[in-house]
């Protein structure tokens, strides 16, 4: 069985909600036939801003309902970070919607200090995995690349998925950590990533991607360029991957203090 993945990398408009809502459609109305999960990026409906009392939302609002359209009018899953405010907290929020209603939620768990999104927002407490069409998806959310603990696979998942903001800067350690997490975890990995320059300055370059189990690149976006990354990846290759190549059952057993 296979699954088609389309990663959406765009040039983010700062803090416009109706804009990026609407340049979003646009690209998504060209998406390939079968598409069976949309991947946005972090914070994709108004890049990445720590002024989350004019920005958030309630976690079922204007954005959710956008989404909740796409997936049912696309029949795939739609998935992306946006700010939620809930009892009096704001929460950079992963939501992922399904086309019958379904809805998986994680909370950004590691904030980057260095922007002063620590003091802003309220991390995540909970580790998360969902089956969607045979799949069984560990989401994360940029700055939570650079842990592998927190996205450690204990056999418990196949696809893990990381919408980020991913400066230019640092391009190549986005790279090498996608890559890292591929193999450490024998795992599909796909990394979405804007492009552009944000209202803080801050320069975005894309390298979204969709990488196998062996740290290989499936499809990958052009740098500096908006556009669509589509690719297809097989649960059963994984499989046959790892019965042939068993490293998961030699790992560490560990825990984690919430």
């Amino acid at each position: 069985m296979k699954i088609k993945l389309t990663l959406i990398q765009p040039d983010i408009i700062w803090e416009n909600k109706s804009g990026n809502l609407e340049r979003l459609g646009d690209m998504i109305s060209t998406i390939p036939a079968g598409t069976d999960i949309i991947i946005l990026p972090e914070m994709f409906n108004t890049g990445f801003s720590v002024d989350q009392g004019d920005l958030s939302e309630p976690s079922c609002s204007e954005t959710y309902n956008w989404m909740q359209s796409i997936a049912r009018k696309q029949n795939c899953g739609v998935c992306g970070s946006y700010i939620v405010s809930e009892n009096g907290n704001f929460y950079n929020r992963w939501i992922f919607v399904s086309p019958d209603n379904e809805t998986w939620k994680y909370d950004k768990r590691h904030l980057f200090s260095l922007s002063g999104e620590d003091k802003m927002f309220t991390r995540g407490r909970e580790r998360i995995v969902f089956n969607f069409r045979g799949m069984r998806i560990c989401p994360n959310v940029c700055y939570d690349l650079r842990f592998p603990v927190w996205s450690r696979n204990c056999n418990d998942y196949d696809l893990l998925i990381n919408s980020s903001n991913w400066p230019e800067s640092r391009r190549d350690v986005w790279i090498t950590l996608l890559k890292a997490r591929a193999l450490e975890n024998q795992c599909f990995v796909a990394g979405v990533n804007r492009i552009g320059i944000d209202g803080t300055g801050i320069k975005y370059c894309g390298d979204s991607m969709i990488l196998d189990p062996k740290g290989e690149i499936i499809a990958e976006g052009k740098q500096d360029q908006e556009g669509l990354i589509s690719g297809d990846i097989s649960i059963h290759e994984l499989l046959v991957f790892r019965k042939k190549f068993p490293v998961l059952n030699d790992g560490d057993d560990f825990t984690i203090n919430l």
